[in-house]
């Protein structure tokens, strides 16, 4: 059974009006994980956010990156972190926790959250990624220094695909 968009959004309205504070729904091909209160908004607009929602955590099939000469992107696990370490190179990887448009900046003309060389803290705002109209910060989840920034402005991006690679503090 495929759920349409307008379905989630039922269901997520449905949840604000109840006393549910976590909801998760699995159908085959589909996972919905609802948090009342997560807080994970881009600003002001999005802080008293009620709801949000997770693609399936499934494992990507492994991708080229063009930035790595063709290399095969590994798969990542759905209990991977964004601050997870890198395989030889020492890095941790910050990835996408939803399926989505990654966006660099708040706004279009604004400046970037962060750009190569930028210090972080695990709770710094790396990038927003939308999913159905709503805008939802990623943390960095790792302190360090932005070593490599993946995809392209208002480039999908897949759940579990590396966005950032950071090198530890």
């Amino acid at each position: 059974m495929a759920l349409s968009d307008e379905d989630v959004r039922e269901i997520l309205r449905l949840i604000d009006e109840s006393d549910v504070a976590e909801l998760r729904l699995e159908t085959e091909g589909f996972s919905l994980h609802v948090v009342k209160g997560a807080g994970m908004g881009a600003g002001p607009a999005d802080a008293q956010r009620p709801a949000s929602a997770e693609p399936a955590p499934t494992r990507p099939p492994a991708r080229k990156n063009a930035r790595s000469g063709g290399a095969e992107a590994p798969p990542r696990s759905s209990s991977d972190s964004p601050g997870e370490l890198g395989e030889a190179d020492g890095l941790a990887t910050i990835t996408a926790p939803m399926l989505g448009t990654f966006y660099r900046a708040e706004a279009p003309g604004r400046p970037p959250f962060v750009e190569v060389g930028a210090r972080v803290a695990p709770d710094t705002i790396v990038c927003i990624i939308e999913v159905m109209k709503m805008m939802n910060s990623v943390p960095a989840g790792v302190a360090g220094t932005i070593a490599e920034v993946i995809p392209n402005n208002a480039e999908l991006v897949e759940y579990g695909q590396p966005l950032f690679r950071v090198e530890p503090a």
